[in-house]
């Protein structure tokens, strides 16, 4: 372990990103198909390596929550292989030209996907995260590097000698894709040294990695704090439209960044939406509720809401509760705490919501729906590499497209400039 050097690591990646970056999709598919047979054929060896990470979890008191996602069943394997064969039905984004334009001189001009070349992933506990990670930078073209938690690491270890092994018998670089053996901290800070062969970091964790990751980062990264998803009940609103999406994207997962932290009621519907939202949250989970005074008597049991309540992202059944005077103030709430990932609004006024989309810039905005749509796969990426929260490059849930970059292309006769 101590041999371990993360430049060589880095330095072998850039090299092996070169390979990945000239691969047909017929080499990426057949690869990605050969990786998924390749796990579920050693789901033994992957499940017993997992257990030595759940008995030490167990051990240092990991909490259920933690336990959970790190633990891998037969069930768990397969579902990490279909993860990998969705990922072959994509289309493959590299080599596309797009908007070739004439230009009056005779040239035509356009703009083609490229890989991005290396990208780093530092994320916790779910070892599916390392296979499917993986899958979507072989088919988009880039090398990666992988660095999980200390949690997890039999388990991803046992799933890089499945992945080497099928880049070895293809004859590919198996440096395509490293896993860093090493789980100390100090190996991140020397990581994100490596500005001259790493292109992009992905943190994906609690808000104390991303943030560690991005003061300390030499490297552009992909930030996503903390997903406060607000919910707008308008006016407008359809009560049993409005109540389904309240308790879906509060009660179905609350550990999930795009489950519900706040929801903004409009005062002139207020009377009539909030005790059936009472009932119906009592009902699906018994959620505790941060109300304001306007709303407070709706509820059994509710505390006053604070400021730091409606910054809160409590993964919880929990949810703070606000009525608003007016559209404008819901916007404004919003605007002042928002974390940039999933707003909805519930109107039948199609100009509000048209003002609403115009008006709130989140990475994803929605009218009518449940904020838990607001996912890769939901939305039709297939699977996602993370959450975009910063506006540059990729924005929201990233897909293979979010992986790669254009570069623009010039089909010339001889033209020279005047």
């Amino acid at each position: 372990m101590h041999q371990f050097n993360m430049a060589t690591m880095a330095a072998n990646a850039k090299a092996a990103s070169r390979v990945a970056a000239q691969l047909t999709t017929l080499e990426k598919n057949a690869l990605l198909n050969a990786i998924a047979d390749a796990i579920e054929a050693n789901s033994a060896e992957i499940i017993s390596e997992n257990s030595k990470d759940i008995e030490a979890g167990r051990e240092k008191g990991l909490a259920d929550a933690m336990l959970d996602r790190l633990l891998l069943t037969d069930q768990g394997i397969k579902d990490i292989s279909s993860a990998i064969r969705e990922i072959v039905a994509l289309t493959d984004p590299v080599g596309d030209i797009a908007n070739l334009a004439l230009r009056p001189n005779g040239m035509q001009v356009g703009k083609m996907r490229i890989p991005l070349g290396v990208i780093a992933m530092i994320y916790e506990a779910r070892p599916n995260v390392t296979a499917e990670a993986a899958a979507l930078c072989i088919k988009s073209g880039n090398g990666v590097i992988l660095r999980g938690g200390s949690e997890a690491i039999h388990s991803n270890l046992a799933l890089a000698n499945c992945l080497h092994k099928v880049l070895t018998d293809h004859g590919v670089d198996k440096n395509i894709v490293s896993v860093i053996p090493d789980t100390s901290r100090s190996v991140i800070e020397e990581l994100l040294k490596q500005s001259e062969t790493i292109d992009l970091v992905i943190p994906r964790g609690g808000e104390g990695l991303i943030r560690y990751v991005t003061e300390n980062s030499r490297i552009p990264v992909i930030q996503h704090f903390k997903g406060v998803c607000h919910l707008f009940i308008d006016k407008y609103a359809d009560l049993t439209k409005a109540v389904n999406i309240l308790v879906n994207g509060k009660t179905q997962r609350p550990s999930a960044c795009n489950s519900l932290e706040t929801v903004l009621v409009h005062s002139d519907i207020a009377e009539q939406f909030l005790p059936l939202a009472a009932k119906a949250l009592a009902d699906a989970a018994n959620v505790k509720i941060h109300a304001c005074e306007n709303s407070l008597s709706y509820f059994d049991n509710a505390e006053q809401a604070t400021n730091d309540d409606y910054h809160a992202e409590y993964l919880a059944q929990e949810i703070a509760v606000k009525v608003v005077a007016s559209y404008d103030d819901a916007v404004a709430h919003i605007n002042e705490f928002t974390s940039d990932h999933t707003e909805v609004i519930v109107t039948q006024d199609t100009s509000r919501s048209q003002r609403f989309i115009r008006q709130i810039n989140s990475s994803v905005v929605m009218i009518n729906a449940s904020s838990r749509f607001s996912d890769g796969n939901q939305l039709g990426l297939g699977s996602e590499i993370g959450i975009s929260t910063s506006k540059l490059h990729a924005y929201g849930p990233m897909g293979l497209e979010s992986l790669t970059t254009e570069k623009f292309v010039v089909y010339g006769d001889g033209q020279v400039r005047d």
